[in-house]
């Protein structure tokens, strides 16, 4: 079992990140502001203006620290990383199963299934707290839509329909999503299906940042076993695209970032006033937002659950690098079939 290495987030603007000695140091306005060891750290993630010092470009390239530049609203822009790692012999049997239609189709169902699964747990759980009795009629619906989808997806033998099954089960789960959120404070969380790239209302923003998140941990799990971020047997292969690390992040899009979502809005840990409208219809969320997100986010990541197929306890933080693994060995034929990642 691989430990959780920390990931750290860098959000204030014009924050200057370098190396002093074996430590990741940094200075706001030439004043130091936090140290941290380097053997303690597994990824860095710097938001928006932050500068970050040649030395310590090269230090983390050799130790094997990611370190991932997004824009100020998490839109990912690069990623510095050292020599490619892991066995080549797995990285040949991906790009060899890649070419393998029955292989790319049952991991795409596989993969869907789960993330619809996981989805519908969602809304489940919604209907049966929901004190409304068109709220409980909309969330259970839509549940039942999605079990009539994951139905279909077994018995589907082309891609491109399990595409399509996915995208239609999405636009009935993002149409049900709103009736999670308390009724006092729904009007200013609406949501007219998902939006991103920019997102258009509030509800979408904070999901387009908390995506982003899941992301950054979905590659940095496939690169730690040995596997291709960017070749994926669910989403098409296009330059830039990280395609397999979309493909594993689709499980976990409902646990780990959706539900987060709804707690955080229903909890008033972020209200109305911490997403701005921009110029041209684009909403983001605001700066100290931004950091009350990453420490939830973090926070959430560090509770414990019972993993169905292990049967013991693990951390939430560690799903992504146990489904990278199960995927790995479906993929060295270690495994008759890819086993998603199923929430209770």
């Amino acid at each position: 079992m691989r430990q959780i290495l920390n990931t750290l987030y860098v959000m204030t603007p014009h924050a200057y990140v370098h190396l002093e000695n074996d430590t990741l140091r940094i200075d706001v306005e030439r004043q130091k502001k936090m140290q941290v060891p380097l053997h303690h750290l597994g990824s860095v993630v710097c938001f928006g203006n932050i500068m970050v010092s040649p030395a310590l470009m090269h230090r983390c390239a050799d130790d094997g620290i990611s370190l991932v530049l997004l824009d100020g609203n998490g839109r990912f822009k690069a990623r510095l990383e050292g020599a490619v790692s892991g066995n080549i012999l797995l990285r040949q049997a991906q790009y060899r199963m890649a070419g393998d239609g029955q292989f790319s189709l049952a991991v795409a169902q596989a993969v869907i299934a789960g993330k619809l699964r996981n989805s519908r747990q969602v809304l489940m759980r919604g209907a049966r707290e929901a004190d409304d009795e068109h709220d409980q009629k909309v969330l259970s619906g839509a549940a039942e839509s999605l079990a009539r989808s994951i139905r279909n997806l077994s018995v589907t033998g082309d891609l491109d329909v399990v595409r399509g099954i996915e995208g239609d089960a999405a636009k009935i789960y993002f149409s049900a999503l709103p009736c999670l959120v308390r009724r006092n404070i729904r009007e200013f969380f609406t949501m007219n299906g998902r939006s991103r790239r920019p997102p258009r209302d509030r509800f979408n923003a904070l999901l387009s940042f908390l995506y982003s998140m899941v992301m950054n941990d979905c590659r940095s799990a496939l690169e730690s076993v040995g596997l291709d971020p960017q070749l994926g047997f669910l989403h098409a292969v296009r330059p830039g695209r990280a395609a397999l690390a979309l493909d594993l992040m689709e499980e976990f899009r409902a646990i780990l970032a959706d539900r987060l979502a709804l707690t955080l809005i229903n909890r008033g840990q972020i209200t109305a006033d911490d997403l701005k409208e921009r110029e041209g219809g684009a909403v983001y969320l605001e700066g100290d937002a931004r950091k009350a997100v990453v420490v939830a986010y973090q926070e959430r990541k560090q509770e414990e659950i019972t993993h169905p197929l292990l049967e013991t306890k693990i951390s939430i933080g560690l799903l992504p690098q146990l489904q990278a693994r199960f995927l790995a060995r479906t993929i060295r034929g270690e495994m008759d079939g890819y086993i998603p990642f199923l929430a209770k």
